[in-house]
């Protein structure tokens, strides 16, 4: 009897998961099916079906591509990253007959690959004469995004590992030319088949020393001193999953205040308050914290006071549309709607009539709500996450000690200057507000339908 039924690769981007793949497919009764639930396509790129499941069908039911896939005959995995659909995820990582192969590298490596393969639009590399290079710039705020994005993926794997008993095949990028690794692989697979080499059908892309790929490599030592997060494999947290966004937490130079922003209430303005209390610029403000150094920064500011703002959900959700879905910033989205709701955005949303763009916008808000429940294949991004679960996620480290709202911050932030002991310099000045949401009847219902914890938890009345 074998010892799997079907396996998958817990990979992310740029950390091999084509070469594994490949080689794999080398092994006599093994297939690997590519990406089966990348949320823009199914199995590779501008694939929008396979084995006969379109796109909305495995929206719909992603379980019925995965036995589709499963009854092809031998042993049948597919590559399986974070930010793809976490139905199957749970899934496959709670099945003790899907063979778990772990793949990782090193952060930085795939990092700076990922920024390169975006530059240059190559993905894959058949013949060498076509290779097309590029420099990466190192973003020390993005790499830092990247970092705790694949630590959170690692410890949800092994969590769901450690609780159900289970264990996987890990093997890492500098793995992969190690045929007796790879053999090693088929034997814990429970297959007989066995290579005398891996594939060659793909070539490594910029084999150059890191430093040697940058454009500006004096950023990176720098950069990297200040982490202390490189323990991929440490023990499992038990705090709540979604963690705090301290890379966009705000401090005041002088003035005792941190600002905590949800993504999509009011940002901006708030820390050019905050910078006037001080008379300095928005960018001479304390940023880009990490647990240690927001520690550093609470120890150094006795009698600090934090606190973050809400925004009336039916305007935060309007405003997310209309900055981010309507100005072409998050394609994925734009394709859902498309693909499962019938909303084709234009590039241009000038040419969208009033009753067009709010029947996009409703169509946004049954995204939003689907997507909340665990409904669809793409994960929440911050701007439309709920407020809730975004405070969830600072609660982790502290609470704010003021949740403010973005229709009284004239008199709220004055007080809470006040209370650190500073005079505001100047009235608080909104952002410009641009057209206003739709707030008839079916519109409300769908927002509250969307963003019941935001509505339920902090008393929101309709608009």
């Amino acid at each position: 009897m074998a010892r799997f039924e079907s396996f998958v690769v817990l990979a992310e981007m740029r950390t091999g998961s084509n070469f594994l793949e490949t080689t794999l497919n080398e092994f006599e009764g093994v297939t690997c099916h590519g990406e089966l639930f990348n949320p823009s396509f199914i199995n590779k790129p501008d694939t929008d079906a396979y084995l006969g499941i379109g796109f909305a069908q495995r929206e719909a039911d992603p379980l019925a591509l995965l036995s589709a896939v499963r009854t092809q005959g031998g042993l049948t995995g597919f590559r399986l990253f974070h930010d793809h659909d976490p139905r199957i995820r749970a899934h496959v990582l709670a099945d003790p007959g899907c063979a778990k192969i772990v793949l990782t590298r090193n952060p930085l490596d795939s990092y700076v690959s990922r920024k390169i393969a975006a530059g240059t639009g190559q993905w894959k590399l058949h013949n060498v004469a076509n290779l097309k290079t590029a420099r990466a710039e190192f973003d020390a705020a993005e790499f830092e995004t990247h970092l705790t994005t694949l630590q959170r993926a690692q410890l949800d794997i092994q969590h769901a590992l450690q609780t159900s008993g289970q264990s996987a095949f890990y093997i890492t990028y500098d793995d992969l030319g190690d045929v007796d690794v790879l053999n090693g692989l088929a034997r814990w697979l429970g297959i007989a088949a066995r290579i005398d080499a891996p594939s060659r059908k793909l070539k490594k892309q910029n084999p150059e020393p890191v430093e040697d790929k940058l454009a500006n490599p004096q950023d990176l030592a720098p950069a990297l001193a200040r982490l202390d997060r490189f323990d991929l494999g440490r023990t499992p947290s038990f705090e709540p999953r979604r963690a705090p966004m301290l890379p966009a937490c705000h401090a005041g130079l002088r003035t005792p205040l941190l600002f905590m922003p949800l993504r999509g209430a009011p940002e901006g303005e708030v820390v050019r308050w905050m910078a006037g209390l001080d008379g300095v610029t928005p960018r001479d403000l304390p940023r880009d914290f990490d647990a240690r150094r927001l520690r550093d920064w609470r120890r150094a500011n006795p009698g600090f006071r934090s606190f973050t703002v809400l925004r009336h959900p039916l305007r935060r959700a309007w405003d997310g549309f209309s900055h981010r879905i309507l100005g072409g910033e998050v394609r994925p989205v734009r394709e859902h709607l498309a693909r499962l709701y019938g909303v084709d955005l234009p590039d241009d949303p000038a040419t969208l009539t009033p009753d067009d763009r709010r029947a996009a916008f409703l169509a946004y808000l049954r995204f939003a709500r689907a997507s909340l429940s665990g409904q669809t294949g793409l994960r929440p991004w911050p701007f439309w996450a709920s407020q809730a679960a975004l405070l969830d996620g600072y609660c982790q480290v502290a609470p704010p000690d003021h949740l403010l709202r973005e229709d009284a911050l004239d008199t709220d932030l004055p007080r809470l200057a006040e209370a650190v002991g500073r005079i505001a310099p100047s009235p608080w000045e909104p952002a410009a507000q641009g057209m206003s949401p739709p707030a008839d009847a079916e519109v409300q219902a769908a927002a509250r339908e969307a963003y019941w914890r935001d509505y339920e938890q902090f008393g929101f009345a309709d608009l």
